[in-house]
């Protein structure tokens, strides 16, 4: 299956209740995370969620789902080829 038959057949939910709690469908894994970012390979690409005391509150990889709470500042998706083969980003590598 290539790329672009891959990203029309994928289904991906995100639901945000007043900046604190961000459901998400469609996950594949969680790559790193922290109280500030949280990396998450979906469906659709690669999903950065920045903001204030972030924590997963749930993550089910078999249901392809997770739960975020805290203060989000900012969702951002990126393609799944800027993250190198042992999962870092290149912007990790530099900050390392």
């Amino acid at each position: 299956m290539d790329e672009n038959t891959k990203k029309n057949n994928s289904f991906q939910n995100l639901f945000l209740e007043n900046r604190e709690k961000l459901n998400v469908t469609g996950v594949l894994d969680v790559l790193s995370f922290d109280d500030q970012i949280i990396i998450a390979e979906t469906d659709l690409g690669l999903l950065t969620i920045k903001g204030e005391n972030l924590k997963i509150n749930k993550l089910s990889l078999d249901t392809s789902d997770f739960i975020v709470e805290g203060y989000i500042n900012n969702l951002n998706y990126s393609s799944s080829s800027s993250v190198n083969k042992k999962g870092q980003t290149f912007l990790g590598k530099i900050f390392k």
